[in-house]
């Protein structure tokens, strides 16, 4: 092909080697089986028992675990623990102010179903009996959404909460580590008829189906949160999410245990 041929089909070419490589409209060029950055600070919150502040890409969640020597009234008396979360968004995480739900009279049905979510997925993770008659609460803050705040809470609260945990069994409070299970959570979707991991806001409000999971670094599921936005979507894309899925949480499972050790 001549030097003038190659230059006047330039753009096709670029776009169909993107395409082979999977980059096709997606955010920075990130192919469709890539997360965003991910970086995880530990430490960030100093009276805290346990604290990390988590970033995917721009989205940016200040996690903290607190423990609290009383578990609630209906498991005082049973020798085992609790784990429970609590979840909000700053009032300028996003790109318009939004009221504090405290001066709006209440949570929103979306903060209790994310909070409730949160706490569900890190419980499944945790021997109750070796926590003793404690509770750790884990806050997840959200500083900065652009999508997948809800994963990108459950993926900093499990880190939160192994620092509380490993606090109390240096201090000789415990004798065994209550964690079982390590936890993490990534989003997936189709948009434009492919299949992406870990959708930024641009592609999960033109998404055509979004799904969460969340799993263990095993691959064990502990909950999935998938649905059609328009028109109903194939097995097959649903394992091809999965698979994705599955991609992912190894990854942030990396940067889980590389935060531990820093």
């Amino acid at each position: 092909m001549s030097q003038m041929l190659l230059q006047k089909h330039a753009p096709a070419l670029t776009l169909l080697c993107n395409y082979s490589k999977g980059y096709l409209m997606r955010p920075n060029s990130r192919a469709l089986d890539a997360l965003r950055s991910i970086s995880i600070e530990t430490g960030v919150s100093p009276y805290a028992e346990g604290s990390c502040l988590i970033k995917c890409g721009n989205t940016h969640v200040l996690c903290t675990a607190s423990v609290d020597e009383n578990v609630p009234r209906w498991m005082k008396g049973k020798g085992k623990g609790w784990v429970t979360a609590e979840y909000g968004m700053l009032p300028r995480s996003t790109h318009s102010r939004m009221r504090r739900e405290a001066a709006r009279g209440g949570q929103s049905g979306r903060t209790m179903e994310i909070q409730r979510l949160i706490g569900r997925a890190l419980r499944a993770g945790v021997d109750f009996r070796k926590l003793g008659e404690r509770q750790i609460v884990l806050d997840c803050d959200v500083i900065q959404a652009d999508g997948g705040t809800r994963t990108a809470s459950i993926t900093g609260a499990w880190v939160a909460l192994k620092i509380a945990t490993n606090y109390l069994l240096s201090e000789g409070v415990l004798e065994h580590d209550p964690i079982t299970d390590q936890i993490a959570a990534v989003s997936c979707g189709i948009v434009d008829q492919t299949c992406r991991l870990d959708l930024e806001y641009v592609e999960d409000s033109a998404a055509q189906a979004d799904a969460n999971f969340v799993l263990s670094n095993t691959g064990g599921i502990i909950e999935i949160q998938v649905s059609a936005e328009d028109t109903p979507f194939a097995t097959d894309e649903f394992s091809e999410m999965m698979r994705l899925a599955q991609k992912g949480i190894g990854e942030l499972c990396a940067a889980q245990l590389k935060a531990l050790e820093s």
